[in-house]
């Protein structure tokens, strides 16, 4: 990790989480040039998620890794250190790292921490400095504060599963643990803010999130309907709850995407379908209207998007400024030309051997975000950190 650069450079990270909101956030950390010191439990073989597998890195000989495509998803940039924290000697080591660290950031039920002195309570008065981020399913208070926090169950009990599937379907989640993402993304814009009040004062502080607030809150526009309506929402499949048509539409040989936002590309895109009488009618006139009959109206939709390709409407479509896309696999997304441009793939060499990884999508003109350690197998810099004077040096 010689050589590392960025917006953070020096800021230095003591990671305690595992899985993957928490691992999120301090990737991204990392990315941006922190130092971060990943803690794994020696007799687990380390974070869960290096099982959840397979995909897994082989190395030549076809040997399985610890890297599972899962792991390495989250945990690039990082040094991997094996401490066992429900020993004398772990906590002892956790606490060195800590009085060298600016940020602590874990994932342990509420309380779980106490009861090896390594809860906020208990270093703060040591550590006054230090920001440390407690990650938990519900948080470190309410009813449910104890109960334990996981990707599914957030998006369950926080109501995005609700919202997601097809109107007579049942309740479905979406397909990563988005969950979890959102709120690694909540957590490093906390701490960021956390290590600002720091550098002004001096004073750290604890930042309590919980994955179900965090879920919660990125209902956005759903939950704000129902704030202001009173009215449950429905599932709608990939149809939008405001505005028609916003929805994934079949062609004659595959799907689109329709993005109608407002009334002239409306019209625009019923001109293109040969049925401009459409827009002049009183029920689909209107986005407002197009939503009171949006049955109706994706009755005559749908069969004549059917007629075209996929080639084909898309092509028409953006000459009209009307937005539209397509609906990708995976296979097809890694392979355009735009994932190259945006170097939204990346290599890196791990110690198995060479891995593929999904690049970071903040383009930074002046502090770009740095590639510089491959996610590491578990312990691999155990003796190296321990030993070392400054731990967080790279």
């Amino acid at each position: 990790m010689a050589g590392s650069e960025g917006p953070l450079k020096g800021v230095k990270v003591l990671d305690l989480s595992r899985i993957l909101a928490g691992p999120t956030c301090t990737q991204l950390l990392g990315d941006l040039g922190a130092s971060v010191i990943k803690i794994e439990n020696p007799s687990t073989g380390g974070d869960d998620t290096r099982q959840w597998g397979p995909p897994y890195v082989e190395d030549a000989q076809g040997n399985r890794s610890d890297l599972s495509a899962y792991f390495m998803s989250a945990n690039r940039n990082k040094k991997s250190v094996a401490i066992d924290i429900t020993t004398p000697q772990g906590q002892s080591e956790i606490k060195r790292l800590a009085s060298h660290a600016d940020i602590l950031i874990e994932n342990f039920k509420p309380g779980g921490l106490a009861k090896y002195g390594l809860d906020y309570a208990s270093l703060s008065p040591e550590f006054p400095s230090l920001v440390y981020c407690s990650i938990s399913g519900y948080g470190q208070t309410g009813p449910n504060a104890s109960k334990p926090g996981y990707d599914l169950m957030a998006q369950g009990y926080g109501g995005i599963m609700s919202l997601t599937g097809e109107p007579d379907g049942a309740p479905m989640k979406v397909g990563v643990g988005i969950a979890d993402v959102m709120c690694g993304m909540y957590a490093s814009v906390g701490i960021l803010a956390a290590l600002r009040h720091r550098d002004q004062t001096g004073e750290g502080q604890q930042i309590d999130l919980a994955l179900v607030d965090a879920q919660i809150a990125w209902l956005i526009n759903e939950g704000v309907n129902y704030l202001t309506s009173g009215n449950v929402p429905q599932r709608r499949g990939n149809g939008h709850p405001n505005i028609v048509p916003y929805d994934v539409y079949e062609t004659a040989d595959g799907h689109v995407i329709l993005a109608v936002g407002n009334d002239s590309q409306f019209r625009r895109f019923c001109e293109f379908i040969k049925c401009p009488d459409l827009a002049d009618d009183p029920r689909f006139a209107t986005n407002p209207a197009r939503l009171d009959h949006r049955d109706a109206l994706n009755a005559v939709l749908r069969p004549a998007v059917k007629t075209y390709s996929s080639e084909t409407i898309i092509a028409q479509l953006e000459a009209r400024k009307v937005p539209v896309g397509p609906v990708q696999t995976l296979d097809q997304v890694f392979a355009t030309d735009q994932v190259e441009s945006r170097q939204m793939q990346i290599a890196m060499q791990a110690a198995p051997g060479d891995v593929q990884l999904i690049g970071n999508p903040l383009k930074l003109s002046r502090t770009p975000v740095t590639y510089r350690a491959a996610p590491p197998v578990c312990g691999a810099d155990t003796q190296a950190v321990l030993s070392a004077e400054n731990p967080f040096d790279d």
